[in-house]
Order: C-alpha cells, then structure tokens, then sequence
C-alpha cells in the first residue's frame, strides 16, 4: 500500500494564513529552501513563487488569507520574503490584501480596531502595499472603512499622499549634492 504525501506547501501555507501559524509556516518556508537548495535551485526564487502562486478556491492568495484572518505575525513573515507579491488582486471582488485588512477591521468590534485591527493595516501599508488601488467595485481600501474609524482613515490617507509625492521625492533626490552633469560646464 502507498504512503499518503500529506499536504501540498500551498495547502500548509494556505492553513499557517488562517491560523495565525507562523511554526508551519516557517517549517514549509523552510522546507521549500531546503528543496530548492539540493535541486541546484535559488531558494528565495522557489519561496517566492511558491507564495505567489498559492492560493484558495475562490482566488485569494496568502497574503489576502492573512489579512481577512487578521492573522499578523503571519503577515510580517511573509512580507520579509523576497520576491513577494504584495498588491495581488482576489478572482473574486478584485480585492487587493489592503482591501481584506480593512473588511477585517471593519468586523471587529468598536473596541477592537487599534489594538487588533489596526496593526494589519499599517503593517501592509509599512511593506508598500498601494491604497489607491480600486476593486471590482471601484472602490479604493479608504472608501471600505467605517466612517466612525477616522484613525483608519487618516492611516489610509496618509499611505495615499506617500504614494502619490514618493516618486516626486525620489527625483528630487537624484541630483546628489553636486546637481546635474550637465551643469558642469
């Protein structure tokens, strides 16, 4: 009789996103490197296109399971992977993993937001996930909050105006102390 394999990595990632299980997912982080590293393979590469191709029924990837589930410490595991996808869009509602952070939070209880709730957010937003990005619904991560959660919206708010002025304040930037080469003359 043939041994049963278990889980595929996908399906232990998949189960470590909505459990908050940040020990099966180091494992199975683990274990890919491992695989990939006696195959003559770029461990990282084989992590990062195992994360981003791993995703459930309805098209939500790892990263949009964490954030629905609230589950952090899995979030901030994953978001230190190289490679990682941060802005995927759900098959579904065309969700990024921003816009699940918000439909999390806005299931909490009132008295849940900052301490819970909270957290999610800024730590996608800290990774540079965009909040501009609009779903099925046209709708953006900041037009999903609760209109009582101001806190959220200002966070939200605040992610926006990085994105739109941060590649300003990186041109700005080039010009080094010296300005331009073409000044030269």
């Amino acid at each position: 009789m043939a041994e049963e394999e278990g889980a595929s990595p996908r399906e232990l990632i998949l189960e470590a996103c909505r459990r908050n299980n940040t020990t099966l997912l180091e494992e199975t982080i683990a274990d890919l490197s491992s695989a990939a590293s006696k195959s003559g393979k770029k461990p990282a590469e084989i992590v990062a296109d195992t994360l981003n191709k791993a995703y459930d029924g309805v098209g939500n990837g790892c990263l949009h399971i964490a954030a629905t589930y609230g589950s952090y410490e899995v979030l901030d595991i994953l978001l230190d992977q190289e490679g990682l996808e941060i802005d995927e869009i759900d098959r579904m509602e065309k969700d990024t993993p921003l816009h699940k952070a918000v439909r999390f939070v806005n299931s909490l209880d009132k008295s849940e937001w900052e301490p819970v709730g909270h957290p999610i957010v800024d730590i996608l937003l800290d990774a540079g996930c965009d909040p501009r990005i609009r779903n099925k619904a046209k709708l953006k991560p900041l037009e999903l909050v609760d209109p009582r959660n101001t806190e959220l919206r200002s966070m939200l708010q605040k992610g926006e105006f990085s994105m739109d002025v941060g590649a300003d304040v990186v041109a700005d930037d080039d010009d080094g102390p010296t300005g331009s080469a073409s000044d030269s003359d």
